[in-house]
């Protein structure tokens, strides 16, 4: 240990050596990267200006799209600048911060989504006192909660992180500073940030998981008992964007998270990965667009006004 010296940068793999093959991701991730941030500024913009989605349905929406914004923007513009420049090195500093900050939103995200199926659960659990239930002060109360709490779940865990010595080696088989393959380079026990980083997953994802699922299986109880055909199909398709949003991060994030680390499978991690910070915030305006027939009203008479 003596002739080691701390390590002072680290080094990215990425994708792929093969430099005709990184231009080619580049591409991709830049055409996806430019989708993403204007997908999620339309549906910001579009529930700001229209009256008819003044709703906290949409309130909870627009801290979704500004978290998909930033989430994907702590990691994609790094992996572009390294491919584009063909580079591959990350200070120590800037490499603590977007892991920090990565697990800090992906936390918030999963706290923002429990929190939107709460509010489909009582809008159609108990539509008559859905306004006095999710007024705007509890609105603001739980979308801030979310924000918070994101930071209180990955505070202890990245204080234990910044106390692990790191003198060799530096490279990261990953595109960014994701905590699994970053811990693998501690020279020291990382038993204690291992188990601290396996129950965080355990509680925020499978906790929060589990509020929606309830949350979800009461709607369902409640929508069998609607008597007609067309009242039953109304109040699913108000929960059909995001059943499918739950469905993709909860899908990818406990796949790479909620296992022990020492089961491997780095290089399949890397791929669930980029379905988690790159397709999920891509889909996830068009989802919402494409499958809520109030936001498809503000679209067109978005267009429509611009056409005058």
């Amino acid at each position: 240990m003596e002739n080691r010296t701390a390590v002072m940068e680290f080094i990215l793999l990425g994708f792929t050596n093969d430099r005709r093959l990184q231009l080619l991701i580049f591409v991709v991730l830049l055409v996806a990267y430019l989708f993403t941030i204007v997908g999620n500024v339309l549906i910001i913009t579009i529930t700001l200006v229209d009256c008819c989605l003044q709703t906290p349905m949409y309130y909870f929406l627009r801290n979704f799209s500004l978290l998909e914004i930033i989430f994907t923007s702590v990691i994609i513009p790094k992996a572009l600048a390294n491919m584009a420049l063909g580079g591959q090195t990350i200070s120590l500093i800037g490499c603590f911060a977007q892991s920090f900050l990565y697990f800090i939103l992906g936390t918030t995200e999963f706290l923002l989504l429990a929190v939107m199926s709460f509010d489909r659960y009582v809008a159609i659990c108990n539509p008559l006192r859905y306004t006095a239930i999710m007024s705007s002060q509890v609105c603001t109360l739980l979308a801030l909660s979310s924000w918070i709490g994101g930071i209180l779940f990955i505070i202890a865990p990245m204080i234990v992180l910044l106390q692990l010595p790191f003198c060799g080696p530096n490279v990261i088989n990953h595109f960014f500073c994701d905590s699994t393959p970053l811990i693998k380079l501690a020279c020291a026990d990382t038993w204690l940030i291992e188990c601290m980083g396996f129950i965080t997953a355990l509680l925020s994802v499978l906790g929060t998981l589990a509020i929606s699922l309830v949350s979800y299986i009461k709607i369902i109880s409640t929508v069998m008992h609607v008597p007609s055909a067309q009242g039953r199909h109304k109040a699913f398709s108000t929960c059909s964007s995001h059943i499918t949003v739950v469905s993709i991060t909860y899908g990818s994030c406990i796949f790479m998270y909620v296992k022990p680390m020492w089961s491997g499978g780095l290089e399949l991690s890397k791929v669930v990965a980029l379905l988690n910070t790159v397709v999920s915030p891509l889909l996830n305006p068009f989802i919402y667009s494409l499958r809520n027939k109030q936001v498809q009203d503000a679209v067109r008479k978005s267009k429509e006004f611009l056409s005058i």
